[in-house]
């Protein structure tokens, strides 16, 4: 099972939180433990994506990407 690509972060982690008991409350059977195992995978790496497109907001690195949106100056003018 994979997360749709419009998860929430919160969504995603009540996900990983949810897996993670079920994993160590030993109530996956062995048939589940890679299905769940791929969910988690799929879920993190959506919880990282967020987190790391945070990360870049908060360093300031919004602000080059702004400037590379804008159209080139045209030298002929």
């Amino acid at each position: 099972m994979t997360l749709p690509e419009a998860a929430t972060y919160r969504e995603a982690y009540a996900r990983l939180t949810r897996i993670a008991a079920e994993l160590e409350g030993g109530e996956a059977d062995l048939d589940r433990v890679l299905p769940l195992l791929e969910e988690a995978r799929a879920a993190y790496a959506q919880c990282r994506t967020r987190i790391e497109a945070v990360r870049a907001v908060l360093a300031g690195d919004w602000g080059a990407e702004e400037e590379n949106d804008e159209p080139e100056p045209d030298d002929d003018a």
